[in-house]
């Protein structure tokens, strides 16, 4: 210690002055030209970083407090013997001792800088973070504080960018980050644990603003929020409709009962048995029922637990109940009231009658007990089994129902049951027992259940025309008398207010229904029905052709007086126009009957008239009966020409007993009433002038004109 003591001083005026006191022109120390050097981290220095003037006799060492590792001396030059990581050391310190015999000369100090580089990614406390959320927290609430998931950056003065990324779809609409760079996590909307019971996110962080940065560094984590329900909704009668994700509309429930009699099992109601859920099914509380109020004379009991709801006592006479039934929770937070409505009818005991003798469901293969059987016919709702009683409008309570055959399958009221896990695809055939326990009426009838890996789409196939399709065994025992729906389907007989899906047309293949649900009646495409109305359009076209070509075959003489054109003038009372006089160019018919002549008959319905052919020997035609007038021949004769009516028929006219062989002939038409009745009743054979083909304007006296 004495020694050392004594040299301190000098020695520490060396370092210091860089030369020993008293020496002025020979250096007898060490030194080096520069004692402060920067790197970067990373960096692998393979040159000296300086260079050490050691007298002659002495020597450098590394002193005691040289950074481990981290220099080396070879000859008289210092080296860095490490690359430097800023994390791990951001200052090297190399002590540079020279000695002269063993004995302490100078001492010299180099330090290292470790300047830092972007050379770490940030880094999560956690990798997965799962956490639960009131369903009822306050929108705007922090869920998660910014320092459970803050990164970590070993690089000096690193600032972290976070981004929220959405691993569950529609999640970012319900949480986001507080800000860029202050990673808490917030509440945007109204959790609803119905809608979204659990969302999932990815937390990423970046050491840079930018992602095309170089060198940029990232890191993610995982987020799960678990919504928890809260109590927020009251019981719901089953089934109700959702209005909106918080109120349901529920159910009310109605039945019918007869007077006089007391049902020894719980009423059967529309539309289903009493039955109420917490409207937080994530809590799940149990319901207690009770009669809250319109239980005239304790009529009916309902079971707390369960809802069912049984007569106390019989109704004497008719009348309606309306029950107020109360489903509470059990915790007694919340409850609801909904009404029961139940109908006492007087009745004489009906047997139960079926509506059909078939009814069609299906089930999905592999479903367990207690599964619903669904309609074929519209497989998104129950099948209901549904017997009626023809005293009853609607339902009658005291009808209870049971399958006779088959152990897979049970009634709860009108809907059918799986009782067990069914394993074999196929169709299964089950009897239904429909009994009225008040007369022990019983009626029966027939369900087909098709059990299948998918539920089929639609009701049973209809067989091709001209073959037929097999019946289920029992098929027809039913009681009720009354035909089956045709096609054997399964539509029941809607309720008011409601409507049931119609079964597939006759002519529409099942392959032609997508999606494997119940189908539309979408019989033909937009094509389809383009090309029926053209060729609709194009026939009715052809129709109006060919009825104007008739019409103007057949009447276009008297239309037209309708044409612009003014018609060719046509003679008066002549067919034949060569037998018009040039001095009466109007000629006058001869003056009527007088008042004493005989009254017109009626004429009766016209004959056909025969082709004129040659009158039969030995007899005349006989002349009409000569009508008293002044101035009129005293008989008249008709003859037949040989002349064709346009209408039909032939030509007839009237002449009188002395005209001569040499008079002209006129043929004549009726000048006031129908030609056609007057023409064709008095066409008949020749030689039969006054046969039942005449008419009474067929005789003189009449309106015709004669000569």
């Amino acid at each position: 210690m004495g020694s050392w003591a004594l040299l301190w001083p000098p020695l520490l005026l060396t370092g210091l002055l860089g030369r020993p006191p008293g020496t002025v022109a020979q250096v007898q120390y060490c030194s080096v030209n520069k004692s402060f050097f920067e790197v970067e981290e990373n960096t692998n220095v393979t040159e000296p970083l300086v260079d050490i003037h050691v007298p002659e006799g002495q020597e450098v060492t590394l002193g005691p407090l040289s950074t481990p590792f981290a220099f080396r001396i070879q000859g008289n030059q210092l080296f860095l013997n490490v690359s430097p990581d800023y994390e791990e050391n951001s200052l090297l310190e190399a002590q540079l001792l020279c000695q002269s015999g063993g004995t302490p000369v100078t001492q010299l100090r180099v330090f290292v800088s470790v300047l830092d580089v972007n050379d770490n990614a940030p880094e999560f406390p956690f990798t997965t973070k799962e956490i639960r959320v009131e369903e009822d927290t306050k929108v705007n609430s922090t869920v998660i504080p910014e320092t459970e998931l803050q990164a970590k950056d070993k690089d000096k003065d690193d600032i972290l960018f976070y981004t929220l990324q959405e691993a569950t779809a529609g999640a970012s609409d319900y949480f986001s980050l507080v800000g860029v760079n202050h990673p808490a996590l917030r509440l945007d909307r109204p959790l609803d644990f119905y809608e979204r019971p659990n969302m999932a996110f990815r937390l990423l962080v970046r050491d840079t603003p930018e992602e095309n940065v170089e060198p940029s560094h990232t890191a993610t984590a995982t987020l799960v929020l678990n919504v928890v329900p809260a109590d927020l909704r009251p019981p719901w009668f089953l089934p109700c409709t959702f209005s909106d994700g918080y109120v349901c509309i529920q159910a009310q429930y109605h039945g019918a009962v007869p007077t006089g009699h007391t049902l020894p099992s719980p009423l059967v109601l529309r539309p289903g048995p009493i039955y109420a859920e917490d409207g937080d099914r994530g809590i799940n509380q149990a319901i207690i029922y009770s009669i809250f109020s319109g239980n005239v004379n304790g009529t009916f009991v309902i079971h707390r637990d369960s809802g069912n709801l049984t007569m106390a006592r019989s109704v004497p006479r008719a009348m309606t109940f309306l029950l107020l039934v109360k489903g509470q929770q059990a915790d007694l937070a919340r409850y609801s009231v909904t009404q029961v409505t139940v109908e006492a009818v007087a009745a004489a005991g009906s047997p139960p009658r079926f509506p059909q003798s078939l009814y069609r469901g299906t089930v999905a293969l592999g479903a367990g007990a207690g599964v619903v059987v669904k309609d074929a016919a519209a497989p998104s709702q129950p099948l209901r089994v549904q017997a009626r009683d023809p005293e009853f409008s609607d339902l009658n309570s005291a009808i209870t129902y049971r399958i006779t055959n088959h152990s897979h399958f049970r009634m709860e009221g009108e809907v059918v049951l799986t009782t067990t896990t069914l394993t074999q695809a196929g169709a299964f055939y089950a009897e239904v027992e429909a009994k009225n326990t008040v007369t022990s009426g019983t009626a029966t009838t027939v369900i087909e259940i098709q059990v299948s890996e998918q539920e089929p789409p639609s009701t049973a196939q209809t067989p091709e025309p001209g073959t037929s399709q097999p019946m289920p065994p029992g098929v027809g025992t039913s009681t009720s008398h009354q035909p089956a729906t045709p096609g054997g389907g399964t539509a029941q007989t809607p309720e008011p207010g409601t409507s049931l899906p119609m079964p597939p047309s006759r002519n529409t293949p099942s392959s032609a229904m997508p999606g494997g649900g119940p189908s539309e009646d979408k019989r033909f495409s937009v094509v389809d029905m383009a090309a029926l109305g053209g060729v609709l359009g194009a026939l009715l076209l052809l129709a109006l052709l060919g009825l104007t070509v008739l019409v103007h075959k057949h009447y276009g003489s008297r239309l037209k007086c309708c044409s612009g054109k003014a018609p060719e003038p046509q003679p008066s009372g002549y067919d034949n126009q060569a037998f018009l006089p040039d001095d009466e160019a109007n000629w006058a018919p001869a003056p009527s009957p007088t008042s004493d002549a005989k009254p017109a008959e009626a004429p009766p319905t016209p004959a056909e008239p025969a082709p004129p052919g040659p009158a039969p020997s030995g007899s005349a035609p006989e002349a009409p009966a000569a009508a008293v007038a002044g101035g009129s021949p005293a008989a008249v004769r008709s003859i037949l020409t040989k002349e064709r009516r346009p209408e039909g028929g032939y030509k007839a006219v009237w002449f009188g007993e002395d005209i001569g062989a040499e008079a002209d002939v006129v043929v004549l038409n009726t000048p006031t009433l129908d030609v056609d009745g007057a023409s064709d009743s008095g066409s008949g054979d020749e030689g039969e002038g006054a046969g039942p083909g005449r008419g009474p304007h067929d005789e003189p006296g009449g309106d015709d004109s004669y000569i």
